[in-house]
């Protein structure tokens, strides 16, 4: 148990009618060590710091003062250090900007032990005004402006995890970045999705980028694991790609990983597609990439540029709706459920982990199935057609 002593300094000037009486208190920690705080000017006060140690050692909450006055900045190091090892670069380099852009600056020489929910909350709710008031300024200038969510909840997510790290060193009770109430809804972008006969215009405007264009929309695969494919990875026999490579751009350079599911899939290839392919890596050895730099068949095909890119071109001239290459791959899933694929089949085809994935990301392509099902549950189940309709007196004398 904790336990109130008394010791004497020299009595401080600045204190009125001090005599230099002051107040330890001696505990142990739970590890069995002893300690101590000393300093206090009453007993009443040295009384209640005593009960409040025991109480957090017993909910198990005790975090050793000296641990507690570690800065945030402290342990942000040994925390990026594990994201980078189990994170792919695409991953680990936004945690690392938000880290130094809207962290650190905030919280870097910030004790653990100052940090209150209350100023996390106050800090969140500073970057939403300043993204709404950034947001403003640019829809003045006819630009596109964004709510800054995916920012803000990437900088929280930060110092959330930081903070972790730092309960799981016993140097925080509990997480006050934890449990907040005011961070942003993410907002889900609207899927924009082609006709088959859009896609073939598109394709035919990329040019030397067609058979490209072609496998983004038919075949479903990411931007980065359609250009980290190699002619070993088609299959022509079984009409099939194996998607285990992801190629990342940073920069003006690339890094190859695992696929964003961290697992190797095998993509149907449209028949028409296969040809094409075909075509294309005629010649070429099994290592070669499909889709290379144009200037070096050794290099990643960089992606195209926002404004005035080749795929920014093609679109223009196909008079098709404004899309990215992103979208292609939700024009595959649009095309595939068209054309009857089911949603397992589809999952797979994506790379989903489960259907339920697939399900809430594209659940506006499965609208005609809801209204199939109505159909048939009033085909069977309606009592106005199910109803025998008997003979009238009349007809039965006729």
């Amino acid at each position: 148990m904790a336990s109130v002593h008394e010791y004497w300094v020299k009595p401080d000037p600045k204190i009125k009618g001090d005599k230099g009486l002051r107040y330890r208190v001696a505990y142990n920690k739970p590890d069995g060590k002893p300690t101590g705080k000393r300093g206090f000017l009453r007993k009443g006060e040295a009384n209640a710091y005593a009960n409040t140690v025991e109480v957090k050692k017993m909910a198990g909450e005790y975090v050793a003062p000296a641990l507690g006055r570690a800065v945030v900045a402290d342990l942000a190091p040994d925390w990026l250090k594990g994201k980078k090892a189990s994170s792919a670069p695409s991953h680990y380099r936004p945690l690392e900007s938000s880290w130094r852009n809207h962290v650190q600056p905030r919280w870097g020489n910030v004790k653990l032990s100052d940090i209150t929910p209350e100023a996390v909350e106050a800090w969140i709710t500073d970057m939403r005004l300043a993204a709404k008031a950034k947001a403003a300024e640019k829809k003045e200038k006819g630009q596109k402006a964004s709510d800054g969510a995916t920012v803000i909840i990437r900088a929280h997510g930060v110092l959330a995890g930081i903070l972790d790290a730092a309960v799981k060193g016993k140097r925080l009770a509990k997480n006050p970045a934890r449990g907040l109430s005011n961070l942003p809804d993410k907002k889900r972008k609207r899927h924009v999705y082609l006709t088959s006969a859009d896609v073939q215009r598109l394709a035919t405007e990329a040019k030397q980028h067609r058979t490209l264009v072609l496998v983004l929309a038919y075949c479903g695969v990411r931007w980065g694991e359609a250009i980290a494919l190699r002619v070993r990875d088609i299959d022509f026999k079984r009409a099939r790609l194996t998607v285990a490579d992801n190629a990342v751009q940073l920069g003006v350079d690339h890094a190859e990983g695992e696929t964003k599911g961290k697992e190797i899939r095998w993509v149907p290839v449209p028949a028409f597609v296969l040809g094409e392919l075909q075509e294309r890596v005629k010649g070429k050895r099994g290592d070669a990439l499909v889709f290379p730099h144009p200037d070096d068949p050794t290099e990643y095909l960089p992606r195209p540029k926002s404004e005035d890119g080749w795929f920014v071109g093609a679109v223009k001239r196909a008079k098709v709706q404004p899309i990215t290459p992103h979208d292609l791959r939700h024009t595959c899933a649009s095309l595939a459920v068209a054309a009857g694929a089911n949603i397992m089949a589809l999952a797979r085809m994506l790379g989903h982990k489960d259907k339920a994935e697939t399900l809430n990301t594209y659940a506006d392509l499965f609208d005609d199935d809801l209204d199939r099902v109505a159909v048939a549950m009033d085909r069977r189940y309606n009592p106005c057609q199910n109803l025998v309709t008997e003979p009238d007196s009349d007809s039965l004398a006729a």
